[in-house]
């Protein structure tokens, strides 16, 4: 009988609460504009909705008083736009990320789903099956993204050790990072919900994460005791 490869790190480590906490939020775009809709895009460059501003700005007003040290972004305008509303009134300026980029699509970008499906067949069966196994033609794979946004998302965690820092950027990018703290295999990011807009947060004692929200909404009192928990027993963790 087969058995499951092990998953080493420090996910299967009990958090020390006297250690060192940084706090990351992770905040996905809010609704892009229409011509967006039933499209597939991860490169194209659509700005927010209408709907989509209210959102972003009713995530930052959910995050208005944490103290972020820093606010880093996708290079995407619906990234950037949000990111910008998060920022405003605060010591910090939003700084772009190339890493936090959404998955390249290559010559899927812009088409609909159907279109994609009638002109490869076999490839759209296998991204609809096994999506993190899938290169897409004149793009990038999973595995190439899964590497560049957690390569990035230590690299920041390293530069704002004891601080609290927010990454506004997309969907699959922010399921790599819940991944990975939860020590999921990449296959099941999809099992992890992320609606626009929507609001999580990782607290790493030292090394050790511990991820106390997730793709909460704006409004929810989730994300006020999220903030409120600053020390969290070690047994709770």
């Amino acid at each position: 009988m087969s058995r499951a490869a092990p998953v080493h790190g420090p996910t299967l480590t009990m958090a020390d609460s006297s250690a060192p906490q940084t706090i990351l939020w992770l905040m996905r775009h809010p609704e892009p504009e229409a011509a967006a809709t039933g499209r597939c895009y991860g490169s194209l460059d659509w700005k927010l909705s209408e709907a989509g501003i209210r959102q972003a700005h009713a995530g930052a007003n959910a995050l208005a008083n944490e103290p972020l040290a820093a606010i880093y972004t996708s290079p995407r305008q619906r990234c950037k736009q949000a990111a910008q509303i998060l920022a405003a009134g605060r010591q910090c300026l939003p700084e772009t990320m190339d890493a936090l980029r959404e998955l390249d699509f290559g010559e899927f970008e812009g088409r609909d789903y159907d279109e994609i499906a009638a002109a490869y067949p076999d490839l759209y069966r296998q991204w609809m099956e096994h999506p993190t196994e899938v290169r897409f033609p004149g793009g990038e794979g999973f595995s190439e993204m899964r590497v560049r946004v957690l390569a990035a998302t230590r690299d920041l965690r390293l530069r704002h050790a004891g601080q609290s820092i927010a990454m506004v950027t997309h969907g699959g990018a922010i399921r790599i990072v819940l991944a990975e703290a939860l020590g999921m295999q990449p296959a099941g990011i999809f099992r992890i919900g992320q609606r626009y807009g929507g609001i999580s947060m990782i607290r790493y004692f030292g090394e050790v994460p511990v991820v106390e929200l997730v793709n909460g909404e704006a409004t929810s009192p989730s994300l006020t005791h999220s903030r409120a928990n600053k020390n969290i027993p070690a047994d709770q963790a």
